[in-house]
């Protein structure tokens, strides 16, 4: 009986590690509007990472795993004091920003938030610009900053755009560990075979499972497991500078590769495809794509999803607001995305659950006439029944033109509609909203709010002479960009 004898023959690296490494250590941004949205970006993720200190069940997670650990040029965390090692630094900072869900969001096969990736870039970003200076070198700049958002976003975002990772059960951090992995190893000064190494790494590594985001399991770790990916992309970029070699055949090794292990075996429409052609596909090339039409979250801090729906919610709230007690239905039409991620009836365990609960969104604001973290709150459902009164009067429908716009390249819709009908035979109009605020079609609307919403951020935790000072600087690119980095995050220290 003869045995089957593997061939030794250590493969290049594959295909798309080698395209995210050039597209990393080669592309040069000249996409004016992606540099200015990258800089609108960075404001509105570090407030959102501000708006979360105000809540205890985030802040128990930060700071040093050994309390009174000393780090050298050890990376802050903005509105805090805690000086870190950038691992733990990427941690936290990536779990501020995550937690409410209120940053930026990319909707595609594969959903995310690119601007996650800001707790590894400026993690890194700060302790080397430290450091630098420590050793007599030019320090980093907050251009270094948002050109790794820019390339971090396309990276997570190109990815994402026909790759479903959630149609095989895996979370979408898986991204974003990749993309920070990728990033933070060029800040560090990485060859090619150094990021190729890193890159390997990130895909071999272990992936999360979407449960904690979905029912009946879905819970608080949705709110830092990005701040995790963010700190194992770290990590990871950390061992490839120290010369650890790579596993080329990480994403196509036969039997023990991503594809085979994680993506294919599961995926109906890659298991059909002969062997070689279960891979990626890529719509478009690596460039600045993704940071010009990113999808901002202005109004709420609410599943993207739900965005329209809560701005109908808010417009209807005039005509329901005094006869909430009259209602017999509400229906809200919808497209299949939604469907399948946020749409849940029964009971809701905690605020993580109820944020990721279309129907929860909408209701809160048809009977408050707005949406804010607190009102995910325990406190706040337990002493608001009307909220699970009028969930279960929900009727949740498909719209397959909504669904078909959502896909479309040109267009990313997000549409929802609502119309209430009451007892006695009248009704609302029934609202429709295709493109939330924080959409590139209503960019020039948005940025204003966008504005709005970051110093309302800041003042939850600066004196208003140092909120005005972030703010200014913030609102000028050319000085912004100009700015070391550590210089930069001297104003968020407390």
């Amino acid at each position: 009986m003869s045995a089957t004898v593997e061939t030794n023959v250590r493969p290049d690296y594959d295909g798309e590690l080698q395209k995210i490494a050039d597209y990393v250590l080669g592309f040069e941004i000249e996409s004016a509007e992606a540099w200015d949205t990258s800089r609108n970006c960075l404001m509105d993720t570090l407030g959102c990472g501000l708006l979360a200190l105000r809540f205890p069940e985030c802040t128990k997670h930060l700071g040093p795993l050994v309390e009174g650990t000393t780090v050298p040029h050890g990376a802050r965390v903005p509105g805090t004091s805690f000086r870190l090692d950038p691992v733990k630094a990427a941690w936290d900072i990536g779990a501020i920003i995550r937690w409410l869900d209120y940053n930026d969001t990319w909707l595609a096969a594969e959903w995310g938030h690119p601007s996650d990736n800001l707790g590894a870039i400026l993690a890194v970003a700060d302790h080397l610009s430290q450091k630098r200076v420590a050793q007599g070198e030019a320090a980093l700049t907050m251009r270094d900053v948002l050109e790794g958002m820019i390339l971090a976003h396309e990276i997570q975002g190109v990815l994402a755009l026909d790759n479903s990772f959630n149609r095989v059960g895996l979370d979408h951090v898986v991204l974003v560990k990749v993309a920070s992995t990728a990033v933070a190893a060029k800040l560090m000064g990485a060859s090619r075979e150094q990021l190729l190494s890193a890159l390997s790494h990130a895909w071999v590594d272990g992936q999360s499972l979407r449960t904690y985001r979905h029912a009946p399991n879905a819970g608080s770790r949705k709110s830092w497991a990005a701040g995790d990916a963010t700190s194992r992309g770290v990590r990871l970029a950390d061992i490839a500078m120290r010369g650890e070699m790579g596993v080329p055949g990480a994403l196509t090794a036969p039997q023990w590769g991503f594809y085979d292990v994680l993506f294919s075996h599961t995926n109906k429409d890659l298991a059909t495809k002969p062997e070689g052609e279960r891979k990626f596909t890529f719509q478009r090339d690596f460039g600045s794509y993704v940071m010009e039409n990113i999808l901002f979250k202005i109004s709420f801090p609410a599943e993207f999803h739900a965005q329209t729906a809560c701005e109908a919610a808010v417009m209807l709230h005039s005509q329901v607001k005094d006869r909430l007690e009259e209602i017999d239905k509400i229906e809200l039409t919808t497209h299949d995305s939604a469907i399948r991620i946020i749409s849940k009836s029964g009971s809701l365990a905690n605020p993580a659950d109820r944020d990721h609960c279309l129907q929860y969104m909408a209701a809160v604001p048809l009977a408050f006439g707005s949406l804010v973290a607190e009102h995910y709150e325990d406190e706040f459902h337990a002493a608001n029944p009307i909220i699970d009164e009028l969930r279960e009067k929900m009727v949740v429908v498909e719209d397959e033109r909504y669904s078909k716009d959502y896909h479309d390249p040109s267009k990313r819709s997000i549409a929802n509609a609502i119309q209430v009908f009451f007892r006695d035979g009248s009704s609302t109009d029934r609202i429709e909203v295709e493109y939330p605020i924080g959409h590139r079609r209503r960019r020039v609307e948005g940025i204003t709010v966008l504005e709005d919403k970051f110093r309302r951020n800041l003042a939850t935790r600066f004196p208003a002479a140092r909120c005005e000072k972030i703010f200014d600087l913030c609102t000028d690119q050319a000085r912004l960009e100009k700015t070391p980095v550590h210089k930069f995050v001297d104003l968020f220290v407390i």
